[in-house]
């Protein structure tokens, strides 16, 4: 599995930088506010200008690929990061930020949702090797953002912000070097096709089950480094922890968890933990310690849900893999947008109560998956699991294969 050409790691290497932007702003949000005169509830929209243009970009990107090709979507994507990442950085209001933060949001659309595609495509072995190796670099990417932005943002809020953008140039040099060039194949992707298959009942199941989840996913993301109320590094180091974890989870304990119990089995395991924790994290949240330790605990859970959601979006429809997978991912972030504002307005009113409405959400997530749960037992009935070779995937399935 690790016996990849030069195309691969580039994309693999460009995928770390990537996901690196999810993480990145958590230890600097409470510098961001402290010094620009801002609450939680604005400083969060950081997080919601970035996953609500990112969520309605995911109707398009099929669109864009089926017609520029695949290279030329993953360097417009990288382009775009870049100037967003660095005019975000220039700014001296949090509304200048929250908007460059879209235009970043808008970016990583283009790239997350064609980067798997390439790799499937141009990786040696299995599909399911090839998604542990996309996997692998999204969850070194979570880990490393916050350590990232911990460092830099001990200096300045300024500098994790213009360290993406100097990173993501050089992802987009390895890009246009190592990628050859390519002319589009197969039909055009119509911009309705997303939105027509949310008419399954399965899929739309499915993205409002991962909606909810946003919700108790974002609390923890965007909510948490206000009552931890410690420096950037410290802030960093646990979200390093909890990216960790994550990783490890993803690519090891997942497969293991749907080998004994299933897909469904799996993911309402995994979300009825996560909620557990959350409701821990209400309890104690003027504990730091505790608030540290669900934080890092919340990775294990949030690891295998992701991994195996994102197979379940896969298979629990009729529709192509790239239409699935861009249906979903339009429920999921441009709907759970919110989640990351409403945490810090009803956290200025108490610390508590966002982690509360974090973890009612995730448990109603839990009731939502399980009246699709005869569609997604399905799954495990099905044979190899993503075993087939890579070169039995089209390029039409295998765009946005997996962007959990």
């Amino acid at each position: 599995m690790l016996r990849q050409s030069r195309t691969v790691w580039s994309v693999a290497f460009a995928c770390v930088i990537s996901f690196m932007g999810i993480g990145l702003v958590d230890p600097i949000l409470k510098p961001i506010a402290d010094e620009l005169g801002a609450g939680p509830s604005e400083v969060s929209l950081l997080f919601t200008s970035y996953m609500a243009v990112m969520g309605v970009a995911m109707l398009g990107t099929g669109w864009v690929s089926s017609r520029i090709g695949a290279k030329w979507t993953l360097l417009a994507g990288l382009a775009l990061i870049i100037v967003g990442s660095a005019a975000a950085g220039m700014q001296d209001g949090v509304a200048g930020i929250v908007a460059f933060r879209a235009l970043w949001g808008l970016g990583n659309a283009l790239f997350i949702a064609t980067a798997l595609a390439t790799i499937v495509r141009a990786a040696t072995g299995s599909v399911g090797q090839a998604i542990i190796l996309y996997e692998a670099a999204l969850g070194v990417g979570i880990a490393a953002g916050p350590l990232l932005g911990g460092w830099l943002g001990s200096v300045s809020w300024r500098l994790p912000f213009f360290g993406v953008a100097v990173l993501m140039a050089i992802a987009l040099i390895a890009t246009f070097v190592s990628l050859p060039p390519e002319r589009p194949s197969g039909e055009a992707t119509s911009l309705a096709a997303p939105l027509l298959a949310l008419r399954d009942r399965g899929l739309l199941t499915v993205g409002i089950t991962a909606l909810l989840y946003n919700f108790g996913f974002f609390t923890l993301l965007a909510f948490t480094p206000f009552p931890l109320a410690m420096g950037a590094i410290e802030i960093g180091l646990i979200f390093f922890g909890w990216g960790i974890l994550l990783a490890v989870a993803s690519v090891f304990v997942a497969p293991w968890v749907q080998r004994r119990i299933g897909t469904f089995g799996g993911i309402v395991i995994a979300l009825a933990g996560f909620a557990l924790v959350l409701a821990m994290m209400a309890l104690f949240a003027d504990n730091k310690a505790v608030l540290a330790t669900g934080v890092v605990l919340a990775g294990a859970f949030l690891g295998v849900n992701n991994t195996l959601i994102t197979e379940a979006v896969m298979k629990v429809s009729d529709a192509e893999r790239s239409t699935a997978s861009a249906a979903y991912s339009f429920v999921r972030f441009s709907g759970g947008a919110i989640a990351p504002w409403l945490a810090g307005v009803i956290g200025e009113y108490s610390i508590h109560l966002p982690f509360w409405v974090g973890a009612v959400a995730v448990a109603a997530a839990i009731g939502v998956l399980c009246t699709a749960r005869d569609r997604l037992r399905v799954i495990d009935d099905q044979p190899g699991h993503g075993a087939e070779p890579v070169n039995s995937v089209t390029e039409a399935e295998a765009v946005t294969l997996g962007d959990s």
